[in-house]
């Protein structure tokens, strides 16, 4: 059996992004011109006023300071609170395998190595354009890379998922190296109109590559991985290709108010954060110990940026103190949400100051409930 080593990472981050400031004004726009229309619903009791956003509700409850995002006018536009992406056609390249390509090909130029010697590419995201053909087989095709290439969906814990499956290839002798891609464009799921959510996502991709160690120069040694899943609707996401027969008579999009908002993302977040935390916590731990790891010698955690307060519980809970901001990276203030990627993210901008020998940990959690652990050694 052949150990598997992250060799490089790659990322693409959208040229516009948008501020809590920006993303408040539109949303408190859309708001005032929704309780002016129903006032007299809203004045006998038939409906309920929605309530203004703000900056300082947006980073108490997630720490989130802005997003990036590939439409910022349609978000901001109070009288469609949605990203203006125009469909392609089949000849063209498609949304997400664009971004894909982008992360690969910084990936690529890092790794040093031609693209002959990659023998599968997966695509690993919680937010597809469609069911097929394969994300991943149209990246697989414009980069050149021969072998064989899939999709698969974990929601946010996608990457540790594809990290996990690219490393039991390498075991088995499958492929000497693996291209894992997460192309998220989150922001074309996400109901703008809703309070309690419309700050949380941002659009991002990055990518993988998982080498053989005995052709690996340099990177990350995969010490361990480890997955778990637990069903739970406390985040789900209904959007799919049986939603056009669910429309009513005249609706052509599914733009919230409209009856059809869970074809979007909801969740029921302070569930989540009891549920979801100590799930993780202990299942970092437990992983940890399998392993021979102590988990307060972890020198950094590569956590999936949801939300502040879920990663600074969960980096409490396993370094058994209080982390610093070089131990416990956090880059959702800059980028929101970004499912599958954000882990990937954190990783692959605060992996420095590492000598051979230290040990960290890439870590996801999301819908699901779905959690993965991936515990890397610098070589």
């Amino acid at each position: 059996m052949s150990k598997a080593v992250i060799a490089a990472t790659g990322l693409f981050t959208p040229e516009q992004s948008i501020s809590n400031e920006e993303l408040v004004a539109a949303y408190n726009a859309f708001a005032d011109r929704f309780n002016a229309d129903h006032a007299d619903a809203i004045a006998a009791g038939e409906m309920e006023a929605l309530t203004p956003s703000s900056v300082e509700f947006i980073e108490k409850a997630s720490g989130i300071k802005s997003r990036f995002v590939l439409d910022k006018a349609g978000i901001l536009d109070p009288s469609r609170m949605l990203p203006n992406l125009p469909e392609r056609s089949n000849d063209e390249l498609s949304i997400l395998a664009e971004m894909a390509v982008k992360a690969a090909q910084d990936a690529i130029a890092r790794w040093g190595k031609p693209v002959s010697e990659i023998g599968a590419v997966l695509c690993a995201a919680s937010n597809m354009q469609r069911p097929y053909p394969a994300m991943a087989i149209e990246v697989q095709q414009a980069l050149g890379i021969e072998g064989f290439a899939f999709d698969m969906n974990v929601a946010c814990s996608s990457a540790t998922f594809g990290i996990k499956t690219a490393a039991d290839f390498i075991a088995s002798g499958s492929v000497k190296a693996v291209l894992m891609v997460n192309p998220e464009v989150c922001s074309a799921h996400l109901n703008f109109k809703d309070r309690d959510s419309h700050f949380i996502f941002g659009d991002v991709a990055t990518a993988v590559i998982i080498e053989a160690g005995d052709q690996a120069v340099d990177g990350w040694e995969i010490l361990g991985t480890r997955l778990k899943t637990e069903m739970s609707n406390n985040i789900r996401n209904n959007f799919g290709f049986l939603n056009k027969a669910a429309l009513p008579t005249g609706e052509t999009e599914v733009v919230p108010p409209t009856g059809l908002t869970d074809k979007m993302f909801v969740q029921q977040g302070r569930k989540v954060f009891k549920d979801v935390v100590p799930m993780v916590s202990e299942m970092i731990v437990d992983h940890a110990a399998d392993l021979g790891l102590e988990p307060q010698a972890l020198k950094r955690l590569w956590l999936h940026q949801a939300n502040i307060n879920m990663n600074q519980f969960i980096g409490r809970k396993v370094l058994g103190r209080e982390p610093t901001p070089e131990e416990n990276v956090i880059i959702l203030d800059d980028y929101a949400n970004t499912s599958s990627a954000g882990s990937i993210i954190a990783f692959h901008l605060h992996n420095d100051g590492f000598a051979p020998g230290d040990v960290g940990l890439i870590c996801s959690f999301g819908a699901g409930y779905s959690a993965g652990t991936v515990f890397v050694r610098k070589r």
